[in-house]
């Protein structure tokens, strides 16, 4: 997948294409089926498909207190896309001045000039430009003047529900992480670094990797069972997200032992993918009552993860998986 970004936004690209626009936070089963749409189109058209996005994300610069915890990175963003097997990701960098434009400008000077527009697919509802005053109307107003068609894709869901990046914020803030992981169609995410704690674990007997992570949708306080990414390996671990009160921690982290792995961990990337929680954080009077709790959760992780669909462990989430440029 080509990602352009920058400079290269306002240069011509495409001489055709066929185009969705939006921030896709989360892409989820919604944001996949509109994706999958995209492509069957671009190959109806024999056009690139491309999909048009915003970095950081608008309210980050529009409405900062009420920005919502994102739930990818714009890496993992990026590399979700990139699985559906999309030709191009165009990443608008959404300063001050760009959120002047207006909707009208914003579709001829980089829908129609830049990309080279033939079709565009929105999502239901969908606003853009300034003051989110572009919507489909806008959009079949100018199709006759930049020659292009377009869609507007009804809400995707299942059952009572609409599948949204909202509802998935709610359920992983409310610790469903399973119930997340439908709306989401993987497991979700958070990945980082490993880095030094304070040990607690291994004095335990329970040997736990410290991860620093960019993620900002993190599960509230307790203990998961979650599948961990290590480059192309996949292991079972039991995660504990909180303070560690029985040792009177102050500072939350994320930590998580690895129940089918023995060796140096420091310095590596590792993605968890959160399947389900076990419990929430709890205060031990005693350090014998924590390890035989520890034991208990380990034995419920390994019967959990057992049953686990590796299938919605996707994808690893490297840069080169999804086609970044150096």
């Amino acid at each position: 997948m080509r990602i352009l970004t920058g400079s290269e936004i306002f240069t011509k690209n495409f001489a055709g294409s066929v185009i969705t626009i939006g921030n896709f936070d989360g892409v989820h089963r919604g944001h996949v089926a509109l994706l999958r749409h995209l492509k069957q189109q671009s190959v109806r058209f024999g056009l690139p498909s491309v999909v048009v996005t915003f970095e950081p994300h608008p309210l980050a610069l529009l409405a900062p207190d009420i920005t919502p915890p994102l739930i990818t990175t714009f890496k993992q963003k990026a590399a979700l896309i990139a699985d559906e097997d999309i030709d191009c990701l165009a990443v608008i960098d959404f300063t001050q001045s760009f959120s002047m434009i207006s909707a009208e400008s914003f579709v001829r000077d980089v829908l129609c000039t830049s990309l080279g527009i033939r079709h565009i697919i929105i999502g239901h509802d969908y606003a853009f430009g300034r003051d989110r005053k572009g919507n489909f109307e806008t959009l079949a107003r100018m199709a006759n003047e930049c020659s292009f068609t377009l869609e507007d894709l009804d809400p995707v869901g299942e059952g009572d529900f609409v599948f949204s990046s909202s509802l998935v914020r709610r359920m992983v803030a409310d610790g469903d992480v399973a119930g997340a992981a439908q709306i989401l169609g993987r497991y979700h995410v958070v990945s980082g670094q490993v880095a030094h704690g304070r040990e607690i674990g291994r004095k335990l007997g329970f040997p736990t990797a410290n991860i620093i992570t960019r993620n900002e949708l993190i599960p509230p306080d307790g203990v998961y069972a979650v599948m961990v990414a290590i480059g192309d390996e996949l292991h079972q671990g039991a995660c504990n997200i909180g303070s560690n009160p029985t040792f009177n921690g102050k500072e939350r982290t994320i930590e998580v032992f690895l129940l089918d792995f023995s060796g140096q961990l420091y310095d590596q990337e590792l993605a968890l993918c959160f399947v389900e929680r076990l419990r929430g954080e709890k205060k031990f009077s005693h350090v014998d009552s924590l390890i035989q709790a520890i034991n208990q959760d380990v034995l419920s992780c390994k019967n959990i993860l057992s049953a686990a669909d590796r299938s919605m462990v996707k994808p690893l989430f490297t840069a080169e998986h999804a086609g970044a440029k150096a």
